[in-house]
């Protein structure tokens, strides 16, 4: 750590007590480094006293701070009282208050008047409107914005006052009050002060520098260097260059220090990387590089905080390493449930009779839940997906979920109130299950949150929805994060830039080297225009992307070896575009840097079909298999061999999905059962014109008798797609009763001889005594004229009937899934000769088309061969099937 062991050195050669000193730092973190670099100079004394700017000037103000949502609260009872038209509630207040309450302590910082710029600001907007005619409606943009800067003149001086009165500042205020008080503070005061490796300072930081360095009761030591010092167009420079130009800096007191230490040999290498968190995935070539593998000198800095998890991951092999920066809390996943358990209530305040399951199951997903709470939602899901539940009862949530352990946070909430405390309690209740040590901080960090919210609205009489509540809630954690324990003296540093100010490193990593990350570019989010801001002195994004470039200089000119890696693709605000600050010193520097392209390593999924050989279990399965044959588990083979081997060998299934729009296979399922229905009533006798028009009058109650087959609730056909389906059901169906009633009309016979005709334990010899056992069921038999028709219903339309068969082909007609239609029928065939009660009666198979529902039954037809020909084919498909010497292989579909 050069800069602070120079800094240390001087101070013993001026008193060998450090304790007559007051070190005031950037931030806490240097702080640590100070007392081991004492405690290597043998130092046996009191410390010196440790301050960061921000609490000497809290000390010299001696106001108690107040922010967040304390301030919020206070401030909006301030602004109710004034009652300004329109009226806001405390949810609009909060869509506006916090980055204007920024932009307010920006103006109290920076400008010599608040009240100036307020002012100024309202007669800008009053030069823009006059001599325009808009007219009396109050929701023109520029006049509501003209009327918010009259509210803010009178608001934020009101504020002001009521604060003061309470002896509370904000940051602005502390900075305001402190300003009168600094140059007393300066003559009277004893103590010595030491400000250490600052860079840009405010208005009033600057004074009370200055006034204290005039008394004699300072010393200023900064770190710059000849490289960006030296040069007007480096904008790492700009401040210190300033600070120079101090009349208190003269022979008598140097400015200290600038080093020339940028131009010193250093290895920089620049890496392209394809993809975010691949980024990450180069950390350990890298780590191979640096020969001292405690990475005592090291630093891994992250631009962007959300790729601390994927480094973590890489680094499992790294003994000892600390890290800096926070995690933030909103990234966590009891954060995304507590999100989602929010918007369930705001859907249940707008009077929501049912749950909607997308906002029930991520909740269940998410929260912390013991092995009993386990067991429930398990069962829930089970029973909601089994019945395609899209909406959720209240009733049937509370059957399912009553005995969940927090099933008080899924019901609506009587008030803001009741619901912290089902929170608070909640939370307490998971610390004592066994979770990991993060979701343990992000628990407890969000019961610190609900305990806060709940005592500061205590006070107040202000009506807080759940919308207002959430708020406030994302507010507060969005700004919280996680902090890590580790060993600050050795070991890899992992932080963020901020905490890298006045360390230094030998070997410096930084990932997310981007536009957009470093610097930040045009991202303030601010109602302050571009233009006023430099009128008036305020800090724009320019000054703070001359603030990103001192810290990204500095950290570098010291280091040995510099690794900076960017990603290169462009996806959502990423723009792929590497930062200025890389090709400035590609371009500007004396330094030769290495460019590497590093592409996305994950090799590309393997394109070679699935392969699974028969093996002695296999064998003995389809041994088993062959005892229950079913026309569908060949056509399921002639498809894909795998799904075959999967569904029938293994017995697998998928696993139930719930349909929030009828699937096909749903769809043909209506259709069917309900036909099962109608027909099931007039089986058994020859049909009158009269049976069918009953039926078609009946239709309704046949279809909702089939929507409860199907475990389907009603209200799911109500609206939207599934209403259109179920009416497309509705006029299928008529369809066929209207063709049959019609060949009635015309004089035909019809009987309806069997629905769902379930058969089994037909033979079928294969090779000598070798045979297998159909099995399965015909969705419709009957007799047209003497004609006994087996009937097939399909959803698709119907597909090469016309079976041609000869002795050229008929080893592997059936081989094909184009006729996997035809080789249903040919097996329906088939069994109907070999039962019975059906010898004798001449036989015709067909299909019944649900999307050709009027043309009625199509008739398969041999314009070459026979039925005989056809079970060849369908024997040469099986023995291959059973066949030990080929493998079951995937039938890779190209699209």
């Amino acid at each position: 750590m050069k800069f602070l062991n120079k800094i240390i050195h001087e101070l013993l050669a001026q008193n060998p007590d450090l304790s007559a000193f007051n070190i005031i730092l950037p931030g806490k973190r240097p702080i640590v480094f100070i007392r081991q670099i004492l405690e290597e100079n043998n130092y046996s004394g009191f410390l010196p006293n440790f301050f960061t700017v921000e609490e000497l000037i809290n000390k010299i103000a001696d106001k108690q701070p107040i922010q967040g949502i304390p301030l919020w609260l206070f401030s909006y009872e301030v602004y109710r009282s004034l009652n300004f038209i329109p009226y806001e509630d405390f949810a609009e207040f909060l869509k506006w208050f916090p980055t204007l309450q920024k932009d307010w302590d920006d103006i109290l910082k920076f400008s010599d008047s608040d009240q100036a710029v307020l002012q100024y600001m309202f007669d800008e907007e009053r030069i823009k409107e006059w001599a325009q005619n808009l007219g009396d409606d109050d929701d023109v943009p520029r006049k509501k914005f003209l009327n918010f800067w009259r509210n803010m003149n009178v608001f934020l001086p009101e504020l002001k006052k009521k604060l003061h009165e309470k002896n509370w500042a904000t940051s602005g205020m502390i900075h305001e009050t402190a300003k009168a008080e600094i140059e007393n503070f300066a003559k009277n005061t004893s103590e010595q002060f030491v400000f250490c490796g600052f860079n840009a300072f405010t208005p009033v930081e600057e004074k009370l520098v200055r006034s204290l360095l005039r008394w004699d009761k300072a010393q200023c030591f900064f770190q710059a260097d000849h490289y960006y010092f030296d040069d007007e167009r480096q904008e790492a420079g700009k401040f210190l260059r300033n600070h120079k130009t101090w009349k208190e800096f003269d022979d008598n007191r140097a400015f200290q220090w600038i080093e020339d230490d940028f131009n010193e040999p250093k290895k920089i290498k620049v890496y392209e990387v394809s993809g975010n968190v691949t980024q990450t995935k180069v950390l350990p070539e890298i780590f191979k590089e640096i020969n001292n593998k405690t990475y005592s000198n090291t630093a891994v800095v992250l631009l962007d905080e959300n790729l601390l998890p994927a480094s973590l991951d890489v680094m499992h092999g790294i003994e000892s390493l600390n890290i800096t920066m926070g995690f933030p809390l909103k990234n966590l996943s009891f954060s995304n449930a507590v999100k989602r358990l929010f918007y369930l209530q705001k859907q249940l305040e707008k009077n929501k009779s049912s749950y909607y399951y997308r906002d029930v199951f991520p909740i269940l997903e998410e929260l912390p839940k013991s092995v009993e709470d386990e067991l429930i939602i398990n069962e829930f899901k089970a029973k909601i997906e089994e019945r395609n539940i899209v909406y959720i009862s209240r009733k049937l949530l509370h059957e399912l979920l009553a005995d969940l352990s927090y099933y008080g946070l899924l019901q609506k909430a009587t008030g803001t109130h009741g619901y912290l405390d089902k929170l608070i309690a909640f939370c307490q209740q998971v610390k004592w299950l066994e979770i990991d040590d993060i979701q343990y901080e992000n628990v407890s960090h969000f019961e610190n949150a609900f305990r806060i919210i709940k005592n500061q609205l205590t006070p107040y009489d202000i009506a807080v929805k759940m919308e207002t509540l959430e708020i406030l809630i994302n507010q507060h954690i969005n700004s919280e994060s996680i902090d890590f324990q580790g060993e600050p003296l050795r070991g890899l540093q992992i932080m963020g830039l901020l905490e890298t100010r006045l360390l230094n490193f030998d070997n410096v990593i930084m990932l997310s080297v981007n536009e957009g990350k470093l610097p930040l570019g045009n991202s303030q989010n601010t109602y302050i225009p571009f233009d006023i801001r430099k009128f008036f002195d305020l800090h724009t994004f320019l000054e703070n992307d001359s603030i990103y470039a001192y810290h990204f200089y500095r950290l570098i000119q010291d280091a040995k070896n510099v690794h900076l890696l960017y990603n290169a693709l462009s996806s959502g605000v990423n723009t792929g575009e590497k930062s200025r600050f890389i090709t400035q010193i590609e371009m500007e520097s004396s330094h030769q840097i290495e460019h590497l392209i590093i592409e996305n390593s994950s090799e590309p999924i393997a394109t070679k079909p699935i392969e699974i050989s028969k093996t002695q279990i296999v064998r003995e399965k389809l041994k088993k298999w062959k005892e229950k044959v079913s026309a569908s588990h060949l056509t399921s083979y002639l498809y894909n061999p795998i799904d075959f081997y999967l569904s029938k060998i293994l017995n697998t299934s998928e696993t139930d999905e719930i349909e929030e729009e009828l699937s096909v296979k749903n769809y043909g399922n209506l259709v069917h059962y309900s036909l099962q229905e109608v027909y099931e009533v007039i089986k058994g006798k020859v049909l009158k014109e009269s049976d069918l028009q009953n039926s078609i009058e009946a239709i309704d109650k046949y279809i909702d008798i089939a929507i409860e087959k199907l475990k389907h609730q009603p209200e799911f056909y109500e609206k939207g797609m599934n209403y259109i389906h179920k009416a497309i059901a509705k006029k299928v169906i008529e369809n066929i009763l209207n063709h049959d009633l019609d060949l009635i009309k015309q004089g035909n016979k019809l009987e309806i001889v069997d629905i769902e005709r379930k058969f089994e334990n037909v033979e079928f010899y294969l090779e000598g005594n070798d045979k297998i056992s159909f099995f399965g069921f015909i969705d419709r038999i009957d007799k047209l004229n003497g004609t006994l028709r087996i009937i097939d219903y399909k959803t698709a339309k119907i597909k090469n009937l016309n079976v041609k068969i000869d002795e050229d082909n008929v080893s592997e007609y059936f081989h094909n899934s184009d006729r996997k239609q035809a080789l249903q029928l040919c097996i329906y065939h088939y069994v109907v000769q070999h039962l019975p009660e059906f010898w004798g009666f001449p036989i015709e198979t067909g299909i019944w088309s649900f999307a050709e529902a009027r043309k009625g039954v199509v008739s398969l037809q041999f314009d070459k061969g026979d039925i005989d020909d056809a079970m060849k084919s369908v024997k040469s498909l099986i023995l291959e099937i059973l066949n030990p010497d080929i493998n079951f292989i995937e039938n890779v579909k190209s699209y």
